[in-house]
């Protein structure tokens, strides 16, 4: 498995998010992450990046545990694109790809002929090999975030972490997204773990669905989950339903 949660517990602050929670996540799966606001969706893709600690249990990513990674290690093992809106206005969209290799070059970060072959294959592999020299202040949202996802494609990383991909797109360009990493997971055998609150899109497109229901996390294939009822309990008290025949919420 390219992801496994060994009876972990997360925490933020002193609240508790996640207790002795077991999982895993394998090779060529698209997995969508799922949970009400504050229950700790980021908190958990961040420590699967090594960027947060649990209070307690182990993560193991490719077979070793990630807290055993050095640096190096970690950046070649697990890729991360977060929610943030990003615009950098001085550097053209291959410049910033090439940012991925940093784990690759040497001490001067000195492009050889493979990490550039690199670069031109994640711009293309996301459609966007035209915008190469384009500076992504000229770009959409939809624009930027392939071109932070073909950053961590030349990252070139088994494990793959997306915050919220698709908070900023309008509904057409986030079923293109969601598509695109679908293809991404099974085309290249990544595996590929994004949070969201596009149920519809986290049901039909992906292989399973991670749902966290505070202090659990349920992880399930995208059919099952949608007949399980857990999604129907998650909105239980809400003023708001879950359809599983429409795989949509309504308000009520």
């Amino acid at each position: 498995m390219s992801i496994r949660l060994d009876h972990i517990t997360l925490a933020y602050g002193s609240r508790t998010l996640l207790e002795e929670v077991s999982a895993s996540f394998g090779q060529g799966q698209l997995t969508a992450l799922i949970g009400r606001n504050g229950t700790g969706k980021s908190t958990l893709l961040r420590a699967l990046a090594g960027l947060g600690t649990i209070a307690a249990g182990s993560i193991e990513l490719c077979g070793r545990p990630l807290a055993a990674l050095t640096p190096q290690e970690r950046a070649t093992t697990v890729g991360f694109v977060t929610t943030d809106r990003v615009r950098i206005a001085n550097l053209a969209c291959e410049d910033v790809v090439a940012l991925g290799r940093a784990p690759y070059t040497n001490w001067i970060g000195h492009m050889q002929e493979a990490d550039r072959a690199v670069v031109e294959r994640s711009l293309r592999l996301v459609g966007m090999s035209d915008f190469a020299r384009k500076t992504m202040d000229r770009m959409s949202d939809g624009e930027c975030q392939r071109v932070m996802i073909a950053r961590v494609l030349a990252q070139d990383t088994p494990v793959i972490l997306l915050d919220e991909p698709t908070a900023f797109l309008d509904l057409p360009n986030r079923y293109t997204l969601a598509t695109l990493l679908r293809r991404l997971a099974r085309e290249e055998r990544k595996c590929i773990l994004f949070s969201t609150h596009d149920l519809d899109i986290a049901l039909s497109l992906c292989d399973s669905v991670a749902l966290i229901d505070t202090p659990s996390l349920h992880h399930l294939p995208a059919d099952a989950m949608a007949g399980s009822g857990l999604i129907e309990r998650l909105f239980a008290g809400e003023n708001a339903s879950f359809d599983p025949e429409t795989r949509t919420i309504r308000l009520r």
